[in-house]
């Protein structure tokens, strides 16, 4: 537990380092399904990510010039550079702007019936993770790739059950009595690669009314999960800043808002409202499948095909944002058989 409370000092040490220089964003996200009335499966997410505006947050970043080519230089040849999405122009000028983000990621997983001191037949295993993220950000007027290192834990190092019993007790809600029953300990490597592209299809409506959209494409390769994901979502509302930002907790889940900073007119204030879709093709969850280099039988059937419908808003007062979205997931398992689940998901951006 002391490791991984030092790799939060020290986060927090570092935003805040970098966070008196001015520069960059800082987000906390929460995921959680008490706001859907329950208390099962995905139950509860949690991230705090800070991303600079220029130079990595330590002195020594792991992979560094490996990532920045590897996602503003796909190959060096120019039919694999128009998959990049970026201006051409930009590209040959050295025009591409680079960020550096660092995250904190905690996730756990629970039945439905919390009495049970083992995993109630049919339901999903007991399973937390914690991950620290180092992550590369190249980006023009058009697109943003986005490149992450994830190095994590599985089981009792977590602190899943830690956490969830913190909450519950300052809630006064009963304890989930089953996390003797969880997934087993396992360090998990993993790499993240996420594509998003901007389309503006209303940048100057009347009285600061805009529209814009996000298509965006990516894939995860490591012990923890391995899957691929394609989707979009669409944003209309006032003073709209042009930004690539994140509206719920992923793998990589940042503010980006970096470009075109007078957008909305110079306005102290936004507001919008914003819905979405995702379809995932899912080769390996630990959470489902157990460790990946370890037997363990989670009693669960993961479903390869799991796609996602959100919705949601977010308000704007200078440099703070906080925006909600409620998604709603199609089955994740075959044990499940009342179907799909929902959750909501709280962001609270910082720009500094």
């Amino acid at each position: 537990m002391l490791r991984w409370t030092g790799l939060l000092v020290a986060l927090l040490f570092q935003a805040h380092a970098a966070a008196t220089e001015g520069r960059g964003y800082l987000t906390f996200y929460l995921d959680n399904d008490l706001f859907a009335g329950t208390d099962r499966n995905y139950t509860n997410g949690a991230r705090l990510s800070w991303i600079s505006e220029g130079e990595p947050l330590f002195n020594f970043a792991p992979a560094k010039g490996t990532l920045e080519r590897l996602i503003s230089e796909p190959g060096g040849l120019a039919r694999l550079n128009l998959l990049a999405g970026f201006d051409p122009e930009n590209v040959r000028e050295g025009r591409l702007q680079f960020n550096y983000g660092l995250s904190l990621t905690q996730l756990m997983f629970t039945p439905e019936d919390f009495e049970s001191p083992i995993q109630p037949l049919g339901e999903r295993r007991y399973a937390g993770w914690l991950a620290l993220g180092f992550s590369v950000h190249a980006r023009d007027e058009r697109a943003i790739n986005s490149a992450e290192i994830i190095l994590g834990t599985t089981g009792s190092w977590s602190l899943a059950k830690e956490a969830q019993d913190l909450v519950h007790d300052i809630r006064d809600i009963e304890r989930f009595e089953g996390w003797g029953d969880q997934i087993p300990n396992e360090i998990t490597l993993d790499f993240s690669f996420l594509q998003k592209r901007r389309a503006a299809f209303l940048p100057d409506g009347p009285r600061g009314l805009r529209a814009d959209g996000l298509f965006e494409w990516g894939t995860r390769l490591g012990s923890f999960r391995t899957a691929a994901r394609l989707g979009g979502f669409f944003r209309l509302g006032f003073n709209l800043p042009a930004d690539f930002s994140d509206p719920r907790l992923s793998a990589l889940a940042y503010s980006h808002r970096y470009f075109e900073r007078e957008n909305g007119r110079g306005r102290d204030w936004s507001a919008y409202l914003l819905f979405g879709l995702s379809g995932n093709a899912i080769l390996h969850d630990a959470t489902l499948d157990g460790p990946l280099f370890r037997s363990f039988d989670t009693g669960n059937t993961r479903e390869p095909w799991v796609g996602e419908l959100f919705a949601g808003f977010g308000v704007r007062w200078q440099v703070v944002e906080f925006s909600y979205v409620h998604t709603w997931r199609s089955r994740e398992f075959k044990e499940k058989a009342s179907g799909g689940f929902d959750f909501g998901s709280l962001a609270v951006r910082l720009q500094l």
